[in-house]
């Protein structure tokens, strides 16, 4: 059926959606349903997405722990983001960095119009960044897992996100300095390249796993972690096609460039493991999309989709080398156990993508998203063929400030949190309680194999079994290597 879309006038736009009291002149029902979708795919990112990856990632051991981390983390920070936080990230202005610490529950504020670009109530745009927040912290916690003391995480959650996140956030998407300035569609400086950093450096603070921890840490359940995977790549479509907060051409290009870009990092990650190590490897390919995810997030829906491909291949190409073969050579990273490579798939995935980003950005792109009349841009790529070479340019000096400001940031904030921190609670956990793992810290298991916590003696028979049990557990995963582990 061929007609113009300019004339058409649908049947349901008068007499059966009209304007009302819960849904005034200003409310686009479509933006709204679109958006509080979008908000709960985020949410399913981290309850249960990130929550059954953690879980079943780690040693068997820790599977309660790490899941629980998850847990905690999404309900503090929703509390503490709509008594204070909210309004430091996106609030009236207190210093250049940051926004006045306030209340974001009340009724008026969050039935009120989003602002003068949404046409949303802002209660929708204060739920999806609440989804934003609050897997950033739990991106971070994926590098502290086995060994930091519960209660130390319960205090850090909401120090980090007051002194650390919002601040970001503030600074790029808010009404801070470098707002206008840095091309940061949806987060890959103020969550990827944050929480990378901000994980690496409690890392350090916390100290490494146990000694026997680091050497032989096989995930618990393989399959399961595939599960949390999935929900992680396809709640992507919820990140990514969220941030313009509203039904368009935007998100559509968003949601597509975020797909593209995570295949082709997955298999440019599982060619080089082939390659290199004649076998492919699962786990190799979960770090493939994350990179492929994570990379594409700053642009996905300012690029075109060949240069999304072009993203793919690099974020599932250097961040490969950093952490399968620069993190086994260089002491900077054999020094910190980042537990799993978060350094590698967020903070180098992020970088590389808001870099991209800045010289893939496509000006007509920039313009349907931020208006005619916008300060991004162009990418230094059509900058070239404009015959505009300093505005390129002046972009990426941007994109470089951005990083430059987020990593300093956070190295320094986090640091002073887990040194404040270690004179209240100890960071790590005691030492009896690192070789016990859930049990001993939350009288739980993830896991009862041979019954109600009963032992069970294996027969003489199965003696020879053993050996083969023990090679499994040895494989090679594609999680970063210590030295320790060769």
């Amino acid at each position: 059926m061929n007609f113009n879309s300019s004339k058409y006038i649908s049947p349901f736009s008068e007499s059966l959606l009209p304007p009302n009291d819960q849904s005034p002149d200003w409310n686009n029902k479509a933006d709204n349903a679109w958006q509080l979708t979008a908000a709960t795919l985020v949410g399913l990112q981290t309850v249960p997405g990130l929550i059954i990856l953690y879980g079943s990632m780690v040693k068997k051991k820790w599977a309660v722990n790490s899941a629980f981390m998850g847990l905690y983390a999404f309900s503090a920070v929703l509390v503490c983001w709509v008594l204070w936080a909210h309004q430091m990230a996106f609030g009236n202005k207190l210093l250049p960095f940051v926004g006045k610490p306030n209340f974001a529950m009340n009724q008026k504020f969050l039935l009120s119009k989003a602002s003068t670009q949404y046409y949303l109530p802002m209660a929708d745009f204060v739920f999806y960044q609440f989804a934003f927040a609050a897997i950033t912290l739990v991106l971070l916690a994926g590098s502290l897992l086995g060994r930091i003391n519960f209660f130390a995480w319960m205090l850090f959650v909401p120090m980090w996100l007051t002194f650390s996140y919002t601040i970001g956030a503030f600074t790029i998407w808010g009404n801070g300095f470098l707002e206008g300035k840095i091309i940061d569609y949806a987060g890959g400086f103020v969550i990827h390249l944050s929480s990378g950093v901000a994980g690496f450096t409690a890392a350090y603070w916390v100290g490494p796993r146990t000694s026997d921890d680091r050497k032989n840490f096989p995930p618990n359940n393989i399959i399961h972690m595939l599960g949390g995977a999935g929900f992680l790549w396809m709640g992507w479509t919820g990140f990514n096609g969220g941030a313009p907060f509203q039904v368009g051409e935007i998100t559509s290009i968003a949601i597509f460039n975020t797909h593209l870009c995570t295949a082709t990092s997955i298999l440019v990650w599982i060619s080089l493991d082939m390659i290199v190590y004649k076998k492919g490897s699962l786990i190799g390919s979960v770090q493939g999309m994350m990179t492929g995810l994570v990379c594409i997030t700053p642009g996905a829906g300012l690029v075109d989709p060949w240069a999304a491909i072009l993203m793919g291949a690099l974020s599932g190409s250097i961040p490969w080398y950093t952490m399968m073969v620069l993190h086994k050579r260089v002491p900077f990273f054999q020094n910190v156990d980042d537990t799993l490579g978060v350094f590698h798939t967020h903070a180098v995935a992020g970088f590389l993508g808001g870099i991209l980003s800045g010289v893939f950005a496509k000006p007509k792109l920039l313009r349907m998203l931020y208006g005619p009349i916008t300060s991004y841009g162009p990418g230094l790529f059509y900058s070239y063929f404009d015959e505009n070479m300093g505005l390129g340019i002046r972009q990426i000096l941007y994109q470089l400030l951005g990083a430059i400001f987020i990593t300093i940031w956070n190295v320094v904030i986090t640091s002073l949190i887990c040194i404040i921190l270690s004179h209240i609670v100890d960071l790590r956990m005691k030492e009896e309680d690192l070789e016990v793992g859930d049990d001993a810290i939350h009288g739980e298991e993830a896991y009862v194999l041979w019954g109600d916590g009963e032992s069970m003696i294996l027969p003489l028979r199965l003696h020879k079994s053993t050996s083969t049990i023990l090679s499994i557990s040895h494989q090679r995963h594609s999680i970063p290597i210590n030295k320790i582990d060769e």
